[in-house]
């Protein structure tokens, strides 16, 4: 007897909408508001087709969800290569394959239409399955299609315009960089951070910049803040590579996003690191006081070391994803020994009386500071 042929899955997906239609032309309803007198010619008949947001979904053959319940779909694996995305911006990505070769990939339609919570289908760091569809003799350029992401094993995001904005993916820790001037410092901006990475289980590393320019005994106080809370703190300068052999060794062998705000000297610090990069930097605005924005796209970069770094553009505020208030106080690891000791099991640590929590910053045994920006992305909705 010839063999059964095995059912393949079936999934039901959500495809974004890319263009919006009145739901029909006619309405019958309307029609009869206008002149109620003229009944007799109206249609007896209308056609209605749906193309509402629900009607938008398609059935994928073969597909399955990951643990992180992300759709992985089916496709013909002998015909695709491996590789790491550099840069992605908008559709286009550039490749890397195993043996070296860089590809500049479009992202399979499907792929890109998926409804889904992140603005972008593809981003740094990202490891995916390609095949190549040729050589562009004219501009000198392989050419492939992405076909599919591969389970993201961690990620950095924030919130933009109501969506997920992915940062860079598959990373080992996340070097928050800030300046000691110029830009101001923004303890605020770092607590962000610290919250977005304790999330994802990234582990943080605080590079206060431009160390030159000040005395940095000014910074110790923030600096044995953090350093108490188990943060490593690191003092560079990447104009006289004070502190670059300490992060040289925290960078090695280790994938590596680079996050902050404009104007903090990560183009430079990564140009101080490694000179071979030879990353464009631009300069503080001398009206505004804030960086200007020369990095435009998240890029993944080979240390020669050893390591990758994901060299982002500058970020001027930071809205945390997929964090509701009532979570903020689990990822500031100095409130943790004193939630438990709260009075009632839902305090938020703002109001409420016998508050272990207000009664430990107000002791000195949590920092003033940081219980402030506890309370201010409370505030915000975070």
């Amino acid at each position: 007897m010839p063999a059964k042929k095995k059912n393949k899955k079936k999934l039901r997906v959500a495809l974004r909408k890319n263009r919006r239609k009145r739901t029909r032309k006619g309405d019958l309803t309307r029609e009869l508001a206008k002149d109620a007198t003229d009944i007799e010619n109206l249609p007896t008949v209308e056609r209605v087709i749906g193309k509402s947001d629900l009607s938008r979904r398609r059935t994928v053959v073969g597909a399955e969800i990951d643990d992180d319940g992300q759709l992985q779909l089916a496709i013909d694996e002998s015909q695709c290569l491996s590789g790491r995305v550099l840069t992605a911006r908008g559709l286009h990505a550039i490749v890397e394959s195993t043996n070296g070769t860089q590809y500049e990939c479009t992202v399979r339609r499907l792929l890109r239409t998926i409804d889904r919570a992140s603005r972008n289908a593809v981003v740094a760091g990202d490891r995916v399955l390609f095949q190549p569809t040729g050589f562009d003799a004219l501009q000198e350029k392989e050419l492939g299609v992405i076909e599919r992401v591969e389970p993201r094993r961690s990620t950095l995001s924030r919130m933009s315009q109501g969506s997920q904005h992915l940062i860079a993916a598959n990373v080992d820790q996340a070097l928050i960089v800030t300046s000691a001037i110029d830009p101001q410092l923004k303890p605020n901006l770092i607590d962000r951070f610290l919250v977005s990475a304790e999330q994802r289980d990234v582990r943080s590393i605080i590079c206060i910049n431009k160390c030159d320019l000040i005395d940095t005994a000014d910074l110790q106080p923030l600096a044995g803040r953090y350093g108490r809370m188990g943060y490593e703190v690191v003092f560079v300068s990447a104009m006289t590579s004070a502190g670059l052999v300490r992060l040289r060794a925290l960078l090695a062998d280790k994938q590596t996003v680079f996050a902050g705000q404009s104007g903090v000297g990560k183009s430079s610090l990564l140009n101080a690191l490694e000179p071979s990069l030879d990353l464009r930097v631009g300069a503080v605005s001398a009206d505004s006081g804030k960086g200007t924005h020369t990095t435009r796209a998240a890029k993944l970069l080979r240390l020669g070391f050893g390591g990758w770094v994901v060299d982002t553009p500058g970020l001027r505020q930071f809205e945390l994803w997929d964090i509701i208030p009532e979570e903020v106080e689990g990822f500031f690891v100095e409130f943790r020994p004193f939630v438990a000791h709260c009075r009632f099991p839902d305090c938020s640590h703002t109001h409420e009386t016998g508050c272990a929590v207000k009664h430990a910053a107000a002791c000195g045994l949590i920092a003033m500071q940081r219980y402030d920006s506890y309370c201010r992305m409370l505030n915000d909705g975070t």
